[in-house]
């Protein structure tokens, strides 16, 4: 008997039951998997734990949704039209902590450049942070995780060129304008991790904020979101322009981060990143930010600076 013709024996290969149910295998799961990361992305609009677990690993989800859809295109086409659901919810929840733009340029008298790193407790590496964050020209300089030493570091580092200074707890602030006004804040807490101080910037009169947010564990996280309520609501109760910086130790699509979003403008980073600041040896997310009122921001992205886990951001602003 004469064998088939070549090309109909690969295209009844091609068409065969086995190669139907492994497509249908491979949809299933992928299927699946998509279902899996949307109630994963959904959490981010769920406060507590679920919310901060959900933030943090938000970016990482788009890049799951990235390779299913990849996969789906070479085994299951029609598991893609499934795949949209998730991949628009997630466009929507990533869509707050998107890249910015940089305004257009100012009259540099009136602009203020600020940076704000956590230079870790007890690294011996805050006067090395105060060298590379003064060498960047800034107008203000906030360090957050201070002790003792790093505190007498920073200062002997910072003192010839920033000559208004106030430190309180964990934090501290350093400036080339003159400082009217300074106060602690415990943010809810009974203990101080959180100042303000009145800078007088060119143009304006700028209330500064600086704040080192509880830290997080698996299922206690009350502190940290105690003081980012009061971070809020101390912000409705000031008229001045504000700028808050620090490490909120929260992603940033973390719900908590609600109050303060709803005060202040979230700085997008304008370096076409998501300005990932921690760890530093490789960034998985942002837990350092910036947030103002009042101000147009000019420049924001982060930096490296002495041997802390955590970048630094810089952030230039009109006022």
């Amino acid at each position: 008997m004469r064998g088939l013709p070549e090309e109909l024996t690969i295209t009844a290969t091609l068409n065969s039951p086995t190669r139907r149910r492994s497509s249908a295998r491979a949809g299933r799961i992928i299927a699946v998997a998509g279902l899996v990361v949307l109630a994963m992305v959904v959490g981010v609009w769920i406060p507590g734990v679920v919310g901060t677990a959900a933030a943090a690993l938000l970016p990482w989800w788009g890049l799951a949704l990235g390779v299913l859809s990849v996969i789906a295109l070479v085994r299951a086409r029609r598991v893609v039209l499934v795949l949209l659901v998730p991949i628009l919810v997630w466009v929507l929840a990533i869509a707050p902590s998107a890249p910015g733009f940089a305004s257009g340029a100012a009259d540099q008298t009136s602009t203020v450049e600020i940076v704000s790193q956590n230079v870790r407790a007890h690294s011996g590496g805050a006067a090395e942070s105060a060298a590379d964050l003064a060498a960047s020209g800034a107008d203000i300089i906030a360090l957050t995780e201070l002790d003792a030493d790093s505190l007498a570091a920073a200062r002997d580092t910072l003192a010839a060129d920033y000559p208004h200074s106030y430190a309180i707890g964990t934090v501290a602030v350093w400036s080339r304008l003159p400082i009217a006004d300074a106060q602690a804040l415990s943010l809810g807490l009974d203990w101080k991790r959180a100042l303000r101080v009145v800078v007088n910037a060119p143009d304006a009169d700028v209330a500064v904020y600086v704040m080192h947010a509880a830290s997080v564990r698996p299922g206690v996280q009350d502190d940290r979101d105690a003081m980012l309520s009061g971070i809020a609501d101390a912000v409705a109760a000031d008229t001045a322009e504000s700028v808050v910086v620090g490490d909120f130790n929260a992603a940033s699509a973390d719900p908590a981060l609600g109050a303060v979003r709803s005060q202040l403008d979230w700085v997008r980073p304008t370096d076409g990143t998501l300005g990932f600041t921690w760890p530093a040896s490789l960034p998985l997310a942002r837990i350092d930010h910036v947030f103002v009122r009042g101000a147009t921001v000019l420049e924001s992205t982060t930096v490296r600076a002495g041997s802390s886990d955590h970048l630094a951001t810089l952030t230039t602003l009109d006022f």
